[in-house]
Formats: C-alpha cells, sequence, structure tokens
C-alpha cells in the first residue's frame, strides 16, 4: 500500500484528502500544516509521497519540497489551487515530480499518487510540453555573472536545469535518447515502447540520466531537454 503524508495549512483540506485517498486504498500516515512540519514529518516517516501544497506560512510548500527531494525522503506530489506559472516551476525546480489542481478527481488524485510512488510522473505529455515550453521560455534560469554556476531564484530555489544543461554532453547517445524522451513528457511505459526495450530497462536508464545531470526529478530532467535541446525528431 502506498504511503502518503499530507501537507496543507487548511485543515478541511487535509481532512478530505484523507478520505478520498484511504477510500481509494492510499494509506495516510501523517499530515502537516506547513513546511516545516512536512519536513519533519517526512524524516519520522519516510512516507513514499508527500502530497504538497505551495502556499503554506512560515516554510512555504516550494522550499520543504527542495530539502525532502534533496534529502530523499519521498516523493512530492503538488497539489495546489492556484495554476501560476512561478508555482509550477518552482515546485518542479525544487524537486516536484508533477503537480495537480485541487480540481482534480478523486479517481485522477489516486491514480496520480499510484504512478508517483511507481516512478513515473504525473504530467499528461501534451500538457508537459505546454508548460516546459511556456515557463522555460516565461522564465529562464538565470546565470551567475561570476560564472560559478546557478543562482537562487527570488523564490528561494536553485536551478537544478541550469546546471544539468552543462551535463548534457556527459551522457551517452542512449541516454540523450532517453533524456529526449522525458522532455517530450513520457512515461517510462511510453519511453520504453518509444525506445523498444522493456520498462524495467527504462527505468534504470532514467535513474542514470537523473544522477548524471543532477535532477531530482524527471521534470528536472526535462526541463534540462528543452533548456538544452535536446529532443525527439
Amino acid at each position: 500500500m502506498t504511503r502518503v503524508l499530507l501537507a496543507d495549512d487548511h485543515a478541511a483540506i487535509r481532512a478530505g484528502l484523507r478520505l478520498l485517498l484511504e477510500q481509494g486504498g492510499v494509506e495516510v500516515v501523517g499530515e502537516a500544516a506547513d513546511g516545516h512540519a512536512a519536513i519533519t514529518n517526512a524524516r519520522a516517516l519516510r512516507p513514499d509521497v508527500v502530497l504538497m501544497d505551495v502556499r503554506m506560512p512560515g516554510v512555504d510548500g516550494i522550499e520543504a519540497t527542495r530539502v525532502i527531494t534533496g534529502e530523499g525522503l519521498a516523493d512530492v506530489l503538488a497539489l495546489t489551487t492556484f495554476d501560476l506559472d512561478e508555482y509550477v516551476l518552482g515546485m518542479l525546480r525544487a524537486g516536484a515530480v508533477g503537480f495537480l489542481l485541487k480540481t482534480t478527481s478523486a479517481a485522477a488524485l489516486v491514480d496520480a499518487v499510484e504512478r508517483v510512488a511507481a516512478g513515473d510522473g504525473v504530467l499528461a505529455p501534451e500538457v508537459t510540453r505546454r508548460l516546459l515550453a511556456d515557463l522555460v521560455a516565461a522564465a529562464p534560469p538565470a546565470a551567475d555573472p561570476s560564472g560559478a554556476g546557478p543562482v537562487v531564484a527570488a523564490d528561494g530555489t536553485a536551478s537544478a536545469a541550469a546546471s544539468g544543461v552543462d551535463l548534457v554532453d556527459t551522457l551517452t547517445p542512449r541516454e540523450r535518447d532517453v533524456l529526449a524522451c522525458l522532455g517530450a513528457g513520457m512515461s517510462n511505459a511510453d519511453l520504453a515502447a518509444a525506445l523498444v526495450i522493456t520498462e524495467a530497462t527504462a527505468k534504470t536508464h532514467v535513474s542514470r540520466v537523473l544522477a548524471k545531470l543532477g535532477c531530482a526529478s524527471r521534470v528536472q530532467a526535462a526541463i534540462v531537454a528543452v533548456e538544452a535541446g535536446v529532443v525527439r525528431g
């Protein structure tokens, strides 16, 4: 059973999410009313997935996501009321593997949580392509004028994509193919079909690409693919 930690500053929303998830066969192992509590509980409970709100008092969802994914505590799925570019891009660059709006259906929410726990992202390919194209064009990672690396964005996140682009040349031809598939928003199953390999092999390749690029999630790698111009022909 997939184990989930809920992070949202509204108790009523947490209660509703708990009910929906538990009815769908997902175990809710804990709750957090702010980012600090989310980090603390993630360290203690080691859930499979943290369902993370973006706007919370004190430590917000972006900072909490950066810590949780940076420490390898859990995968993070953003769940927010606000479909705003700065929030979406901030969460993805902080390491979230995808995002959903709070208007999503119960079935879609449970499916997304299960997919994240299985190692996939949760953005539909067409949505991924639109977001990556629009968001990267609207808010490209800033270069450090000293040449020392990526700078920290206004929301407190550092762009993994900025440094990841510099590492694309370290990938093998097959790994570049995998990165291109990630840039197209493909799931592991779609990637396996496109490259005529098994899904297990696809997962292995994805893990190696993430490690080489220093990306915390496949969505960060997709941003790297777009920014580096690595696309499927």
